[in-house]
């Protein structure tokens, strides 16, 4: 043996080449086989577990047999998968290649290519309306915002998208590939004659000719969307009663535009510009002036006097805008001063937004939120509680996604966050494959990670509502919809439960802050829907589940979006 070992050495210690590539190939091998465990180990579930459409199903309300023992403890879940992330999902998508796709309102997922036909375009009558064709300068554009190209697949809908996610009010196409977005157009109306190329990725449809725009007006889906450079538009609202008070900074300016108001609070270091005619006030959210109130925007239709296309607003009613500056009123935040005598959990389904409602609640509250994992890089965004012991009674609340029955009997109440399960499940795969704010590659959605993933997962969503419901002492329901919505009624709700008592400015600032450091960017995003009909009579019949369930219990279902897809 010592005879043979002994050749062995001799012969690549002769031949180093052979011998590195040998070393060469044995770690790749070694890295493959470490790669294939990352694919494996994931929970089987039955065909009947998966489809209980297709084996008929149970009627609604009924005990579910076919989803079995599916809570995901400590033991089932691969690395990271016990933390979920903020996802601020707005209407709007745009793809990282600028292939964008987009959707009104809080469908899951991303349109099907089957959709092109005349659905789509009933939804961009609902949301643009074209105005005309313009002249372009390339010297001087008439639409300033950003911009993007796409010599192959560019169509009105998705220029469209493109603007309206960044808060534009104008979309404007050209040379049939190209689309620009602006607050307002800044140029001559032409002939319609001289808007006469066809979309590349469109037949039939007209996207602007040479050095002219074919121009459409958003109709967003939430106004406060826009923008006009790094401010945010929040809307017309009527003059507070007592103007001092609620906005305490004001400069009279003859020449009015948004962009001096704008300036003029900012560097006053206030978070509201609201345009009144020729006087800009400052200030911030307060109950005198709590921005819930809209009004008609036709009632601040008064044009500035120094912008051509921009409204300045009214004495009487004033166009507001959010600037950068950072509402400091919510931002501190600490560990709870004695031991919690309850142990309270925010629950919820991965891919849900539970850290998004960590972050409103930390904001609400003044206190740090804990957590039933670790996470790293949830700590080193600044949730410091994730390092305590889930039990440690230094937190206000526990985040967790456990759905068995002792665990959900470890706490004293819930808060228990529901998402359309949708786009839950496309916003987890994301994570998991594409990191807190990534996304996962087409490869994954193509392969057969998508497909087992929603096999294992579908099942998992359901049962962990229908488990809290069953299982949870006292249960606060949130819909994630909810939340976005009508943010400061519920975050009132969940704060309720905590029981902290928080004043109602604090509440006002959250609103304006709302958003954390867990969002991903939007410029990413399926051109086509990843659900197969299968998929679909699958997810439904969970739905339809858990909207019995609630009902069962005197609560409100679930939101009407949330099927049919």
């Amino acid at each position: 043996m010592a005879k043979l070992w002994f050749k062995f050495q001799r012969y690549f210690r002769r031949k180093p080449v052979r011998f590195f590539t040998f070393l060469a190939l044995y770690l790749t091998a070694g890295s493959l086989v470490f790669l294939h465990s990352g694919f494996v180990g994931q929970p089987a579930v039955s065909g009947n577990q998966a489809n209980p459409a297709a084996a008929g199903g149970p009627a609604e309300g009924a005990e579910l047999p076919f989803l079995g023992d599916m809570h995901l403890g400590r033991g089932f879940r691969d690395t990271g998968e016990a933390s979920s992330i903020a996802r601020r999902y707005g209407p709007w998508f745009k793809g990282k290649d600028g292939n964008e796709r987009a959707k009104l309102g809080d469908y899951g997922g991303a349109w099907s290519r089957a959709l092109k036909g005349r659905v789509v375009r009933e939804k961009e009558e609902e949301r643009a309306k074209y105005i005309g064709c313009y002249l372009d300068d390339t010297q001087s554009r008439a639409l300033r915002g950003v911009s993007f190209f796409d010599y192959k697949k560019m169509t009105i809908f998705r220029c469209q998208d493109n603007c309206a996610e960044r808060g534009y009010l104008y979309a404007g196409l050209e040379f049939g590939a190209e689309c620009y977005c602006g607050h307002k157009i800044q140029a001559t109306n032409v002939s319609e004659a001289e808007c006469d190329m066809e979309c590349k990725g469109e037949r039939g449809s007209v996207c602007g000719g040479a050095n002219r725009l074919s121009v459409y007006r958003l109709q967003l889906a939430q106004e406060s969307a826009r923008r006009y450079g790094s401010a945010v538009f929040r809307g017309c609202f009527r003059r507070p009663d007592n103007l001092s008070l609620a906005l305490p900074v004001t400069a009279a300016m003859l020449n009015m535009s948004v962009d001096k108001c704008v300036d003029f609070c900012t560097e006053k270091e206030y978070p509201l510009a609201a345009l009144a005619g020729t006087a800009c006030h400052c200030g911030f959210p307060t109950t005198r002036f709590p921005l819930h109130d809209r009004e008609d925007e036709q009632l601040c239709a008064q044009k500035c006097s120094a912008e051509e296309f921009e409204s300045c607003g009214t004495p009487s009613y004033f166009i507001v805008y959010q600037t950068q500056v950072q509402d400091n009123r919510c931002m501190d935040r600490r560990f709870l001063p004695g031991k919690s005598k309850q142990l309270i959990a925010l629950a919820s389904f991965p891919g849900a937004g539970n850290t998004w409602a960590r972050h409103l609640i930390e904001l609400a509250t003044g206190f740090y939120t804990g957590s039933y994992y670790f996470d790293g890089s949830l700590y080193n965004k600044g949730f410091k509680g994730e390092r305590d012991h889930w039990r440690s009674g230094r937190t206000i609340c526990i985040k967790t996604h456990e759905s068995g029955q002792k665990e959900i009997e470890a706490f004293d109440a819930a808060i228990l966050l529901i998402r359309n399960p949708y786009k839950a499940l496309m916003a987890e795969f994301n994570r998991k494959y594409g990191g807190h704010i990534g996304f996962a590659a087409h490869a994954h959605w193509k392969g057969k990670e998508w497909p087992e993933f929603v096999r294992n997962y579908a099942p998992w969503w359901a049962t962990h509502t229908l488990d809290w419901l069953k299982f949870g002492k006292k249960v606060l329901v949130v819909h994630f919809e909810d939340l976005k919505q009508d943010l400061f009624i519920q975050l009132g709700r969940m704060v309720n439960l905590l029981g902290v008592a928080v004043r109602e400015d604090r509440l006002l600032c959250v609103e304006s802050q709302k958003d954390g450091n867990f969002k991903r960017s939007g410029l990413r995003k399926l051109e086509y829907d990843p659900y197969t009909a299968d998929m679909q009579k699958t997810i439904s019949a969970y739905i339809k589940m858990v909207d019995a369930a609630l009902k069962g219990r005197n609560l409100t279902g679930v939101p009407d979006d949330y099927y049919p897809r």
